[in-house]
């Protein structure tokens, strides 16, 4: 309601109606933001459950997570514009919170000072006894600028001869790139999945033109550098005696035939946190044309241990020579009941849930433990539910139509039944494989921005890149950072034979100690 304060009713009765009706409108306005802001969020509570649904109602993750950003916007815009009413229902969420700044980010100080140096009541004269110092995170765009590197010549009026400083090492021969920039480019495209032609256009809003082809030669001609790199990750990950092993599909631009065709990112992992181990997690990702069931077999040619995976077959004849044991995976044998169980809300499968469930919290309490803690822990506790789920199965088996979802999953579950129960006589094994998951979803997102591939090569230079990146991030390495240390360390000269230096987990314990 509009309120002229010009031509205010002098009628006292007037006046109370009008600030009645001012009251009513306000309150209903209230109810209204609150049922929308319950509304919102109630959906943001659906998005966030699909993708846990089945896999015909499911959402891409990536379409969740911009749903999820414009409902959470959605959400802020009435919590701005209506504060009281959250203030009076104390309904403000967790995420709006204030939270502590890094300690790491640097500082620029505001003043906010009064308007006069006297007391607007008395007139006295104002000093100083105190401040309140509030902060708020501000953003400074990247700034892109050009190195001059100067070298001054001398001549000598003995001899005649000019001397001058060598030209440092370029990490592009001739190119105009640094070591920061070519790891900001390379961070961009495989880390924060923004293709070539997206940063030439946003490089062209600075004011310069880097045509896209320029900075794919960027990004080839640092690879290159990186690729030994690469070989020494391989060898660290394949040293360890406990794998998880898994592979994605990578579409490669097929010029001959104009469409594309699917090649393979195999990847391995390790990870020796959860039993304590004294490794450094790591992950090693190899490209093939195919998925061939040699493929894995020449990559663990030298590897013996336990290989956790899921239920792919071309991994069962890596145990033909006695050196690789497999595990299979918990999450998989799960998520087919858990299928079943939101389709047609099976009890059985709903039982079959809970049992796994049972599993998976005893392995919550020795997280982290020595690998002959966990084993022991395992023997007392998780065994004894193993025998009785695998005894429960059978029997529900016989009771159920063979040709059924429900049956599917049983007998898969019992299919892999030794895999399965591998993790009770070795504590280094994980229920699941969700360790080379994780390393596999950065891939799968990429793919859907960059589409493909575009050669064989560039499949090749995304295995090189991605198990360096991914490797940093397990071991909490800034990816820029390092990369950009790493190409200028390489294109000055670094020697081979301390190549292991420049690992991440080296890298970082070297910088700690600067």
């Amino acid at each position: 309601m509009e309120l002229d304060l010009t031509a205010l009713p002098e009628d006292v009765d007037v006046l109370h109606r009008m600030i009645r009706d001012m009251a009513a409108a306000r309150h209903s306005e209230r109810a209204e933001a609150r049922a929308e802001i319950e509304r919102l969020r109630q959906m943001v509570k659906t998005l966030q459950r699909s993708q846990f649904g089945r896999r015909a109602e499911g959402l891409d993750p990536g379409q969740l997570q911009l749903g999820l950003e414009d409902l959470d916007s959605d959400v802020a815009r009435l919590e701005a514009a209506s504060p009281d009413t959250l203030v009076e229902t104390g309904d403000r969420p967790a995420r709006t919170r204030a939270f502590s700044l890094p300690d790491h980010l640097p500082r620029e100080d505001v003043a906010v000072d009064t308007e006069t140096s006297t007391c607007p009541c008395c007139g006295g004269a104002l000093h100083f006894i105190g401040e309140t110092v509030s902060e708020m995170l501000d953003h400074v765009p990247a700034q892109l600028r050009v190195l001059r590197i100067k070298r001054p010549r001398y001549g000598c009026r003995g001899c005649g001869k000019i001397h001058q400083g060598s030209a440092p090492e370029r990490p592009i021969a001739k190119g105009l790139a640094t070591p920061g920039l070519l790891a900001h480019v390379i961070v961009s495209k495989y880390c924060d999945h923004l293709p070539l032609y997206r940063q030439s256009q946003i490089f062209a809003r600075q004011g310069v033109k880097l045509n896209r082809s320029t900075l794919a030669n960027w990004v080839g001609g640092a690879s290159w550098w990186l690729e030994a790199l690469h070989e020494r990750l391989a060898n660290h990950v394949f040293s360890s005696n406990m794998l998880f092993a898994d592979d994605t599909p990578l579409p490669v631009l097929d010029p001959g035939r104009g469409r594309t065709r699917t090649g393979r990112l195999w990847v391995y992992a390790r990870d020796d946190r959860p039993w304590n181990g004294p490794g450094p997690p790591a992950a090693v990702y190899i490209y093939s044309p195919d998925r061939r069931a040699e493929r894995p077999e020449t990559h663990l040619k030298d590897f013996s241990g336990v290989l956790q995976v899921d239920g792919y077959a071309g991994f069962e004849r890596l145990t033909t020579g006695g050196d690789i044991t497999l595990a299979a995976c918990w999450a998989h044998a799960r998520r087919k009941f858990y299928e079943v169980h939101q389709a047609t809300g099976s009890p059985i499968a709903a039982e079959a849930l809970q049992r796994i469930a049972e599993l998976y919290a005893i392995d919550a309490t020795i997280r982290g433990q020595s690998a002959n803690k966990r084993r022991i822990v395992r023997a007392r506790k998780s065994r004894p539910l193993v025998r009785a789920m695998k005894a429960w199965l059978e029997t529900e088996l016989q009771r159920i139509p063979p040709r059924s979802g429900l049956g599917d999953a049983i007998r898969y579950a019992l299919a892999r039944w030794d895999e399965l129960s591998r993790f009770l006589d070795d504590g280094r094994i994980e229920l699941d494989t969700n360790t080379v998951e994780r390393a596999i979803r950065p891939v799968a997102l990429g793919r859907k921005n960059h589409l493909f591939a575009g050669s064989e090569g560039g499949a090749q230079r995304w295995a090189v890149i991605a198990s360096l990146l991914t490797t940093a991030k397990l071991n909490d390495v800034e990816p820029h950072a390092y990369l950009s240390d790493v190409l200028e360390r390489l294109s000055q000269g670094h020697p081979m034979n301390r190549i292991d230096d420049l690992l991440p987990w080296n890298w970082a314990a070297s910088r700690a100690d600067v």
